[in-house]
């Protein structure tokens, strides 16, 4: 029986629920799914541009487990480029440093102070929100 995952800490979500691609003129090719911990992979080497000793200790992953997650970032990414698929992303193995919560009127991402008791966007001030974060 393999070993349980290890979660993968993930600093902040995606600022994305996906990408559609512009102007195909494909239907429906179908879509990608992007896990949380690839896209930090993705910002952290690419983006932030560490190197990926320094990022896998930032995920609380080995070099070669993030060296791992970078890669099938880049082919999901690749893919979905060529083929003309859709990016979706989605949680994961991931664990949050905070809770995360999205706005559903404006579509905002922001974490609530925990001294904090009312819990509403602090950009349209809808209460309309959901935790990113739940498995």
């Amino acid at each position: 029986m393999p070993r349980r995952r290890r979660l993968r800490r993930v600093v902040t979500p995606p600022g994305f629920k996906g990408y559609k691609p512009y102007g195909s003129n494909r239907e429906s090719a179908g879509y990608i799914e992007l896990l949380y911990e690839e896209y930090e992979s993705l910002k952290l080497a690419d983006y932030d541009l560490m190197n990926h000793l320094e990022a896998s200790k930032l995920m609380g992953v080995s070099r070669a487990t993030f060296a791992r997650i970078y890669e099938s970032a880049r082919r999901k990414i690749a893919k979905a480029l060529v083929e003309s698929k859709e990016i979706r992303s989605v949680y994961g193995n991931a664990l949050m440093d905070k809770n995360w919560y999205v706005c559903d009127e404006c579509f905002v991402r922001f974490t609530i102070p925990p001294r904090h008791r009312h819990r509403h966007c602090p950009m349209c001030r809808s209460e309309r929100i959901e935790l990113v974060n739940q498995l």
